[in-house]
């Protein structure tokens, strides 16, 4: 029976089926919920604002957003966003999606932790980075009824100590990779995490250049 949370229908095609099952089977439980909620609080916000975007395709952007913070990524050398978006690409190349639904998917998740950027460009990566941002952060969260932000989170329980422990798997998935997290907030994730992380300063960068001058 297909369940709609929060006024919500949950996609229910075979490749909405296989994402969850690839990120139940793969994933912590405290990250499947967090990519559960962030794909309804980001389609909540696309009905308010009357956006036209494919429920299946934020589904999954939201489903693989956080993949590249798992253990099979502790050796990359690429921002984990990347790595997600990767995921994401030959999770959906597997199901025979449509190239462009590819490529829309993947620059979803590759910009989801750009400020500023997303809301520019299609309303899948406006309404991902919103949904991540609000489950995350409360971005906009008075603009979300109370018996909204109840049902999903009784449907996806966010679990005790849930931003702590977020923030520790957020830093554990890119400490090994510091030099990435130049640019994004990710940057703030391991100052605060790594005593002896440094982060890099786009000014001491040019300054401190080659050029004479």
């Amino acid at each position: 029976m297909k369940q709609t949370i929060a006024g919500i229908a949950m996609p229910d095609s075979a490749m909405a089926r296989g994402a969850t099952e690839r990120i139940r089977a793969t994933e912590s439980t405290l990250m499947f919920h967090h990519a559960r909620r962030s794909f309804l609080f980001g389609a909540l916000t696309g009905y308010r604002e009357n956006l036209v975007f494919d429920l299946e395709l934020l589904y999954v952007g939201a489903m693989f957003h956080n993949v590249g913070l798992g253990a099979a990524h502790r050796l990359s050398a690429r921002r984990y966003e990347v790595d997600s978006a990767n995921e994401a690409r030959e999770f959906m190349r597997e199901h025979e999606a449509a190239a462009s639904a590819i490529d829309e998917v993947w620059l979803a998740i590759v910009l989801h932790t750009t400020p500023g950027i997303p809301e520019h460009l299609t309303p899948l990566a406006a309404l991902l980075a919103a949904g991540v941002q609000m489950d995350v952060r409360g971005a906009r969260y008075d603009e979300f009824a109370a018996q909204q932000r109840d049902e999903i989170v009784e449907a996806c329980p966010r679990e005790a100590g849930f931003k702590k422990r977020l923030l520790e798997d957020y830093a554990r998935g890119m400490e090994h990779r510091p030099d990435t997290t130049f640019g994004t907030v990710n940057a703030d994730v391991l100052d605060r995490w790594d005593p002896n992380y440094r982060r890099m300063n786009f000014c001491g960068l040019v300054l401190g250049s080659e050029w004479p001058n």
